[in-house]
């Protein structure tokens, strides 16, 4: 037996007026999608719980059966593992994002247009790293970019460990409960990193990422880079945002021996290697997105079924439709969707057997296209394979249709993962 767990970054949605209230999951085609709903079972799932917007990190902790609020450390930690940094517990670690500041404290854009290449990345980050000293604290730092407009941010104290007790400076997420919240219509300004309890500790973490943005700032705003980008009529990437800071490594247990399984993880995103290497599973990280969706997805189908016969299970994270939500392009996520299907779904339905194989499909969280962030919306999730027993509903693979199934609506996230173990044993 084999269970494939694949999620679709973002997936999840909110009726939009424009395709007469159905949802993009609910507009796009997605016939190999339905084709599962057939002959097996949906439902609807709150992946961390009602009322949490969460973040990625938090929501592929949450789907892999770990509470988050009892495993979660924090993005950056899962950040810095993911990128290959060498993290230890009273380092502070950081999820960072390049972005473009105007004028004072004001976010032109916290993506710097989306169109920072990994190459113009790479240069700006060896630049803060040859040429930047920390002096508030003793302390070094090393900062790496990851995918885009992404990066980490490690610092380690030659002193004292440091602390995650700190605010963010990206605006568009706040630390409620201590796990990293999306917020909507946030004033887009740069954000002064404050220390959240009254420890020295707290208070140098701060005033350390303070001046790193700052003198990070200072290189960046004429680096050759940025007067080229200016050129072109493109954003300077010119400042960074900081959140989801970590100083403790998550005491995750094994899920090889939890469940008596051999795993492997197939992501998108460091962040998700990064949980599935803390988690003990074998984890990969795919090539980066060339722009032709369907060599993508056969990339993708190609790895899995390459590495098959050597695992029992496989955590696959498709990041795709995630960005055209933070963009508010609806066509463009039901694109994405109907690529996934036709590209990734179709060819791998056609090389394995169902009768031996449980294929669960579900999304980490939802990017409304009409919030253009992250939501607690519930998301789909559809079951089928294996010994379980379908529902006979030759219906479309959507939210509305997943929520009449006999799954019902799972409160919290973590409760999948063992659902999906107990069907994995029959």
């Amino acid at each position: 037996m084999k269970l494939l767990f694949i999620a679709i970054d973002g997936m999840g949605d909110l009726p939009i007026p424009a395709l007469g209230n159905k949802t993009t999951l609910e507009a796009a085609q997605t016939p190999n999608l339905d084709s599962l709903v057939k002959i097996g079972k949906t439902g609807v799932m709150y992946t961390v719980q009602e009322g949490v917007a969460p973040e990625s990190d938090v929501a592929v902790i949450s789907l892999l059966g770990y509470d988050p609020f009892v495993y979660s450390t924090g993005r950056g930690v899962t950040e810095a593992v993911g990128a290959g940094l060498d993290m230890h517990d009273g380092d502070l670690a950081l999820r960072c994002n390049f972005a473009t500041l105007g004028e004072g404290k004001n976010i032109v854009d916290r993506r710097v247009g989306r169109n920072l290449t990994n190459e113009e990345a790479t240069e700006l980050s060896a630049a803060v790293n040859r040429e930047l000293k920390l002096t508030s604290y003793p302390a070094t730092f090393e900062f790496k970019n990851t995918l885009g407009h992404r990066a980490v941010l490690l610092i380690k104290s030659k002193d004292k460990p440091l602390s995650s007790h700190i605010t963010n400076s990206d605006p568009a997420y706040a630390i409620i409960n201590g796990l990293g919240v999306a917020q909507t219509n946030p004033e887009m300004v740069v954000k002064t990193v404050q220390a959240t309890d009254d420890t020295e500790a707290a208070k140098v973490s701060a005033d350390l990422v303070n001046e790193f943005i700052e003198k990070s700032h200072a290189i960046w705003q004429n680096h050759s880079i940025n007067k080229k980008r200016a050129e072109e009529g493109k954003l300077k990437a010119n400042v960074i945002l900081t959140r989801d800071a970590g100083h403790m490594l998550p005491k995750l247990f094994n899920i090889n021996q939890r469940y008596n399984v051999s795993f492997e993880c197939l992501a998108d995103m460091n962040t998700e290697r990064g949980i599935a290497e803390m988690a003990g599973m074998e984890s990969y990280l795919l090539a980066p997105p060339s722009g032709n969706l369907q060599s993508d997805m056969q990339v993708r189908v190609e790895m899995l079924l390459k590495d098959l016969p050597k695992h029992d299970c496989f955590y696959i994270h498709l990041k795709g439709p995630d960005e055209p939500g933070h963009d508010g392009n609806y066509k463009r996520k039901i694109e994405i969707i109907q690529a996934i299907d036709r590209y990734f779904f179709g060819p791998l339905l056609k090389q394995i057997n169902l009768k031996d194989t449980i294929i669960c499909v579900t999304s980490d969280h939802s990017t409304p296209c009409i919030l253009k962030v992250h939501s607690d919306t519930p998301v789909a999730v559809l079951i089928a394979g294996g010994s379980v027993a379908g529902e006979g509903r030759a219906v479309k693979f959507s939210e509305k249709n997943a929520s009449l199934g006999s799954l019902g609506t799972i409160a919290r996230g973590c409760e999948l993962m063992p659902k999906l173990m107990e069907l994995f044993r029959q």
